[in-house]
């Protein structure tokens, strides 16, 4: 994330339109992905292409599909939907497949999903170019690549079959007492061999070529409030309260209290009188499963407030962990034996080392702290990744509930300027915008 594969593929797209050649792109992504990132990104760069979001209700899909669009967006769940949907209609010239890995288990005699298995039916239906996208193409290995590279090439480069493929690079070996339970290895020169098949078809980057790792590469990840949720967030900052669907009020008795219930319902759950918590929503959990996602097996760091946001997210990442006061929990994240390590800025400051077990900070939940917010970067940055030998760029994530209080404290964070100067001046831009009718 963060190395501009949306972007670059929009201005590929943008450049075959400006060329004369007809574009209707089907671009396939998770479904925050597809609702919010692809059109945000068209807007962002001000590229010259119309798109229509494809999800939602089976009617506002088909109302999508029947707009006048160059590029249309669809999560993958929906792909037997759609295809059912057009039958002989379809008419797309270019697919695109946003997080590739969805296509991994693809085999020509079955397995992989129905969605992958419905997409092959037509990924060569008069489409002209087929384009994914992934910053993990094999994260669990090479046999992760045949699927993806066959909805490429139908097979001419990694071999027609899955079966071909892995008695051309692997060898078998049996594990357990099944006679079908095998492993498969790579032979000493498979994965050499394997680039060089794919090297006239793919195009890596790598951040340290681009960006210098000295400093953070810092990544928004903006996300939409549902409906139900949005209500809530613009009930509360109007009037201040809030009646749950349990029949339970939330009070902001003061102007701090409103932000901080603000932030709440950001995050995904807004607390009770009581110390009790109602969940509002989980954009931010896919948010960060897309970001884990993409990290290419490598241990994400995630900074949360709330202890809500600490439940919800164990929950959602049962092989994550929290940062405790067990010594062994650090030295396990150092030791790469975490996946996901859960830490609040408050607990996660001065003297830990943290450089060891990863690279990658999320920023799940906001809050005004600034030193709480230097500190846990300073965990895991530029400086100690060096100390510790590790030439390798650190990512920050920070997952933005957007038109909520998330941008008021990224902004404070970067400016540095006080919370009270940062809440007056959206005080401001709020009065002027209604004055204006905006």
């Amino acid at each position: 994330m963060g190395m501009g594969k949306t972007s670059s593929t929009l201005a590929a797209l943008e450049y075959l339109k400006a060329m004369g050649e007809p574009v209707r792109a089907l671009v396939l992504a998770p479904l925050r992905v597809a609702s919010s990132t692809w059109p945000d990104e068209v807007v962002k760069w001000g590229f010259d292409l119309r798109v229509s979001v494809v999800t939602g209700t089976p009617a506002r899909r088909r109302s999508a599909l029947q707009a006048d669009a160059d590029v249309y967006t669809c999560n993958y769940e929906t792909v037997p939907w759609l295809i059912a949907e057009l039958g002989t209609g379809w008419n797309f010239t270019v697919i695109v497949a946003d997080e590739s890995t969805r296509l991994k288990g693809f085999r020509l005699g079955g397995g992989g999903g129905s969605r992958a298995r419905a997409l092959s039916r037509v990924a060569f239906a008069g489409v002209n170019r087929f384009i994914e996208l992934t910053g993990t193409p094999a994260a669990n290995g090479l046999l992760d690549l045949w699927g993806q590279c066959w909805f490429l090439d139908r097979g001419a480069r990694l071999e027609r079959s899955f079966g071909a493929f892995t008695g051309k690079y692997f060898r078998q070996r049996r594990c357990g007492s099944s006679p079908f339970a095998v492993t498969y290895e790579p032979l000493d020169w498979t994965q050499e061999a394997i680039q060089e098949r794919l090297r006239d078809v793919c195009l890596s980057l790598d951040a340290a070529d681009y960006f210098p790792i000295d400093s953070p590469i810092e990544v928004p990840v903006p996300v939409e409030l549902p409906e139900g949720a949005r209500k809530v967030y613009d009930h509360l900052q109007r009037d201040m309260y809030v009646a749950l669907d349990d029949g339970t009020e939330v009070d902001a008795v003061n102007a701090a209290a409103l932000t901080v219930k603000c932030l709440q319902v950001a995050s995904g759950a807004l607390y009770r009188e009581d110390a009790t918590w109602e969940e509002l929503h989980d954009v931010k959990i896919e948010a960060l499963r897309s970001i884990i996602e993409e990290s290419a097996g490598a241990p994400v760091l995630v900074a949360y407030h709330w202890k809500a946001d600490l439940e919800r997210l164990l929950k959602a990442f049962p092989k994550g962990r929290a940062l405790d006061k067990n010594p062994r929990t650090i030295k396990d994240w150092n030791a790469g034996k975490i996946p996901v390590l859960f830490a609040h800025p408050a607990s996660a400051g001065h003297g830990l080392n943290l450089q060891d077990g990863g690279h990658i900070l999320v920023f799940f939940s906001h809050w005004w702290d600034l030193e709480q917010y230097q500190q846990i970067i300073e965990r895991i940055g530029p400086t100690r990744q060096a100390q510790a030998g590790h030439p390798r760029p650190v990512f920050l994530y920070h997952i933005i509930a957007k038109d909520t209080v998330d941008e008021l404290v990224i902004t404070r964070m970067k400016s540095k300027r006080t919370v009270q100067e940062v809440l007056l001046e959206a005080l401001k831009n709020n009065c002027k915008a209604k004055e204006e009718g905006v």
